[in-house]
């Protein structure tokens, strides 16, 4: 059960796993860092990193003028 929720009463997130995890792939990297601020959790911590190190970096491309 996710979360605590009896089976009949819960309403699914797409964010959260069937167990109650968070689903970290459709989140951009400012969420992911958010997330990580808030997250107290090491384990849950190790995770965020590892997907915030798997994005590609935005880079502004130069101007041509």
């Amino acid at each position: 059960m996710a979360a605590g929720q009896n089976q009949r009463n819960r309403k699914n997130d797409p964010m959260l796993t069937k167990t109650g995890k968070p689903r970290l792939g459709p989140l951009n990297v400012e969420q992911l860092n958010k997330l990580l601020e808030a997250s107290n959790k090491p384990k849950q911590k190790d995770k965020i990193r590892r997907e915030i190190s798997r994005r590609p970096m935005l880079v502004a491309a130069p101007s041509v003028t």
